[in-house]
């Protein structure tokens, strides 16, 4: 009996004695997550004032680059987009401190490549408003060009020039996340291919008049030094 009773203080000594060292570094792991909270609220509007006081929207939306999302049935708003990055950077920041601190090294581990992971959605958010941007560009450049040209298939030439920079960016975004690399390169490849054989039809339809017409000057000319000649 004696034996049984020593075994069972035991046992509540080394529960109790866990316990101790547990409670200081889970009071320290919830208080930095508290922290990581706050500071991440706080950060959060204060890129969400500073992108409004830059009227970044404002640009953005008379870029036409609001419009696409739009159409897509998103609605963008880059403050919010860009707070709310922010905002889960500093709290996986200070859950990591915090799983740290647990010595839960599995969870520091991960939480370490999502931080890693990161800066690849910045880039890829920031190849894909390039890519928009770049994209209404070159409509307006190639529309202007073929209307000064009087060209009939002006709208659709520039709309396939704008949507395959696009798509480009897109794919780009894509593969910078690391999503489905190889099938973003076919699914490229392909694309190209199907751009080059629609830009190929449309300027040999867009164009059959005006080759027609130089065809005929041509004639023309020709027959006028024939009969010279005579």
């Amino acid at each position: 009996m004696p034996d049984s009773v020593e075994v069972l203080r035991t046992a509540f000594v080394d529960l109790w004695a866990t316990i101790m060292l547990f409670l200081p570094k889970f009071a320290f792991a919830t208080a930095v997550i508290i922290v990581g909270i706050v500071a991440s609220n706080l950060l959060k509007k204060a890129v969400v004032r500073l992108v409004h006081m830059f009227k970044i929207d404002d640009l953005l939306e008379r870029l036409e680059v609001k419009e696409i999302f739009h159409k897509a049935g998103v609605k963008l708003d880059i403050g919010e987009v860009l707070g709310f990055l922010v905002k889960w950077f500093v709290i996986v920041m200070f859950l990591i401190v915090a799983a740290d601190a647990m010595q839960w090294t599995q969870i520091t581990v991960f939480l370490g490549q999502v931080i890693t992971y990161i800066p690849n959605v910045l880039i890829a958010i920031v190849i894909l408003l390039v890519g928009l941007l770049l994209g209404n560009f070159v409509q307006d450049v190639i529309r202007s060009a073929m209307e000064v040209a009087q060209m009939k298939s002006a709208n659709f030439l520039s709309g396939i020039g704008k949507w395959a920079i696009i798509v480009f960016s897109g794919m780009a975004s894509l593969v910078q996340l690391g999503i489905a690399e190889a099938l973003i390169q076919t699914l490229f490849t392909g694309f190209i291919a199907m751009l080059a054989l629609a830009g190929g039809l449309a300027f040999g339809l867009g164009g059959k008049e005006h080759a027609s017409k130089a065809l005929d000057h041509l004639y023309q000319d020709l027959r006028e030094k024939h009969k010279e000649n005579e």
